[in-house]
């Protein structure tokens, strides 16, 4: 039977295969279809007699040639790192970069320096498929592992220069400037290696210059000793009016047009944002911060959460500023700012975008409900539209789909590449909300192992996670295509903004506003309420010194502001209703504490996690199961400070394991899981106990599945 000319099969590309395992480690294999066009045999016999073929006869073909390709799953270190210079990187593109972005999350840098140089010297070992044959043979291996190294050294250096990072000598990177004078000399990757020595060098120099001329500029001024008897005294009891005597010091923000503050919040949030080390993002990583030890870690990532934090108080010391200001003259810096967040979004600044949203959104600004009263119509229509980009519902969908449109390319390359046919500008940008990275990565951290059996390496897990660093890695180079002004006297207003605290900001609303019956056209909300907010208001109701939640003030669409990181990304929130008219959604926070925001505490929705090693993909969030296994997520009484993690519960784990595990990742010293109960968080500040050793994927309640509560026993000691 003929097959009609253009009718092909519908064969899929790629089948999975199974594993192998070669030399101690593990591959999985796929089927890779590759059309080739081979023609008949009257084909053949025509150009046999210097004849053209006719490539619309019926003995032409469509052939298809299968090849097995094999990706690198998991193996020891040795193998992963022999894997770098003798692996079949076209078959395998993404080992190496993957590699590079995620090692040290299992090995330190000169430790792969110390097995990898070597390699150059030592003849590749037997069992790859192939035998020395002579020397000519050997010196043509060596050569082409030669080829390898250098080349991996130089992505190496271009795309991870911080790994070689390490004042004051530089060991790593000084090591493999010698090694690259030997073996390609005067090469691009040599010369890469030298002036990176250098640029570290310098940098080095200036520091040490700058802490010199600092000393010396402190010992000409002469420190003021103040009064014994103020000494150490409160400051005063009203924090207005402590505003309006530092207000007078400094030029106020908004005083300045729309466009140059988001530029210049654009421009900050870029100088930070391409300068985040992707190693620092990862799961293993960031999610250890809190931990004894790691006040230092990530500094990249912190000084993100940093410019967050400052824009989030910015936004709040400028809109509780001037206690004597009627509701229309506060309305408009509420309008202000919601236009500076416009710009924002116009300039693809996602993340100060999400600060002054965040900003909008907490308690202290949410209250003030003659103020919002008095916001025109227009503003208030733009804020519920940015507010609505960060909604939660359907696995954040909208603001990641909104990310990855605004992240693509305008045209294709075929487009771009056709004659006559001018290419557009690639705008630059977007600056993505970081916290959507790093919620992913903690999140598979969490649910996929370091080790598997046999102590192999998962390297199936550093593949995942390249594939959320990839992106962070492109949109850090789209970045680098701004070109907005520097403008000091903005920078310096900005910088002069006093930061609140959260008891301060809210004193400050309440004196502004004093609490009162809700009217019509306050603020309202709808929404779940989330575990930490309830927690949050338990201990405040316990202590009764919490100024986040007293009587007569509205519920906020976000809780308190929090200490260490973002706000759970993209948020918690659910729709944000102002009545009239409703509002289509906003977002809220997710911590109590100061006025650092929560980045990547909560382990949302991951795509395409497996629960283990060769089992299928599923999408992983709190509080969704699977037929045998769901994320959980859960915090600690005692500790308001303490946020919670998440653990990957299955249909074996009961309570004991799972008290031992949140104890673990909650950092606590000598941990004693006969010490604690555990309870579930549900609807309508309700909480179900979980019996000792019952468990835990069926004895909770399906109401609520995701959030869950260690309380100390009566009578168990306290935690040291």
């Amino acid at each position: 039977m003929e097959r009609p000319p253009g009718k092909e099969l519908a064969l899929a590309p790629l089948q999975e295969w199974g594993e192998e395992e070669v030399d101690g480690a593990v591959y999985n294999v796929t089927l890779r279809r590759q059309r080739s066009q081979r023609p008949g045999q009257g084909g053949s016999r025509e150009r046999g007699r210097g004849q053209a073929p006719d490539p619309g006869r019926s003995e032409d073909f469509v052939h298809y040639r299968t090849c097995k390709v094999r990706a690198l799953r998991a193996a020891p270190l040795e193998r992963l790192v022999l894997e770098l210079v003798h692996g079949d990187h076209e078959q395998d593109p993404a080992f190496v970069p993957a590699f590079l972005a995620t090692h040290r999350a299992f090995v330190p840098t000169d430790h792969v320096l110390g097995l990898l140089l070597p390699l150059r010297q030592v003849p590749r070992p037997q069992g790859e498929g192939q035998e020395e044959q002579g020397q000519g043979h050997l010196d043509l291996n060596q050569e082409q592992e030669s080829r390898a190294l250098i080349s991996v050294l130089g992505s190496w250096l271009l795309d991870h220069p911080q790994d070689f990072k390490d004042p004051p000598a530089h060991p790593n990177l000084v090591q493999v400037c010698t090694f690259l004078s030997w073996a390609a000399p005067g090469g691009v990757e040599s010369q890469e290696a030298e002036r990176l020595l250098k640029h570290f060098q310098e940098e080095e120099e200036l520091e040490v210059a700058k802490k010199l001329q600092e000393e010396k500029e402190g010992a000409k001024e002469a420190p003021e000793v103040p009064e014994p008897s103020h000494y150490g005294s409160p400051g005063p009891e009203n924090p207005l009016e402590e505003e309006e005597e530092h207000g007078k010091e400094w030029p106020e923000l908004l005083d300045f047009s729309v466009d140059e503050v988001a530029e210049q919040l654009t421009l900050m949030d870029m100088e930070l944002f391409s300068q985040v080390c992707l190693w620092e993002c990862l799961g293993s990583v960031w999610s250890h911060r809190d931990k004894a030890g790691g006040h230092g870690t990530a500094p990249s990532v912190r000084a993100t959460v940093a410019q967050f934090n400052t824009v989030t108080s910015c936004v709040l010391s400028s809109v509780l500023a001037g206690p004597g200001l009627s509701p229309p003259h506060r309305a408009q810096r509420l309008e202000k700012w919601i236009f500076i967040a416009q710009r924002c979004r116009e300039l693809r600044n996602f993340s100060s975008l999400r600060a002054i949203l965040s900003a909008l959104q907490s308690n202290p600004i949410y209250r003030l409900k003659r103020s919002w009263a008095a916001v025109s119509r227009e503003p208030l229509s733009i804020y519920r539209k940015l507010s609505n980009i960060f909604s939660d519902e359907n696995n954040h969908l909208n603001s990641r789909e909104i990310l990855s449109q605004e992240e693509a390319p305008l045209t294709s390359p075929e487009e771009e590449t056709a004659p006559g046919v001018s290419p557009l500008k690639v705008p630059p940008g977007p600056i993505p909300y970081l916290g959507t990275f790093l919620t992913d990565l903690v999140m598979l951290d969490t649910a996929l192992p370091d080790l598997l059996e046999g102590d192999l390496i998962n390297f199936e897990k550093r593949r995942k996670e390249w594939e959320i660093l990839s992106r962070i890695q492109h949109l850090q180079r789209r970045c680098m295509s701004y070109n907005l002004p520097s403008r000091p006297p903005v920078l310096a207003a900005f910088r002069a903004q006093r930061p609140l605290s959260e008891e301060q900001s809210y004193r400050m609303s309440r004196v502004i506003e004093p609490p009162a019956a809700s009217c019509p056209s306050s603020p309202r909300i709808r929404r779940r309420i989330s575990l930490t907010k309830r927690l949050s208001a338990k201990l405040s109701r316990e202590r009764g010194s919490s100024p986040s939640h007293q009587p007569g003030d509205p519920p906020s669409p976000s809780p308190s502001l929090s200490s260490g990181s973002y706000p759970p990304s993209p948020g918690d929130g659910d729709p944000l209703n102002f009545s009239p008219p409703p509002s289509p959604g906003a977002t809220g926070l997710g911590h109590k504490g100061t006025l650092e925001l929560p980045l990547g505490t909560e382990a949302p929705e991951l795509q395409q996690v497996p629960t283990s090693p060769g089992s299928s993909a599923r999408a992983f969030h709190p509080g969704q199961q699977t037929p045998d296994a769901c994320v959980i997520r859960v915090s600690i009484d005692h500790d308001p400070g303490n946020l919670y993690r998440s653990i990957l519960l299955t249909s074996q784990d009961k309570v004991p394991g799972v008290v031992l595990r949140a104890l673990q990742k909650l950092h606590l010293e000598q941990p004693q899981p006969r010490d604690y109960q555990l309870f579930q968080v549900l609807p309508g500040a309700r909480e179900l106990l979980i019996p000792d050793n019952a468990n835990v994927f069926y004895a909770m309640s399906p109401a609520s599945p995701g959030d869950f509560v260690l309380r100390k026993k009566e009578g168990a000691q306290s935690p040291p």
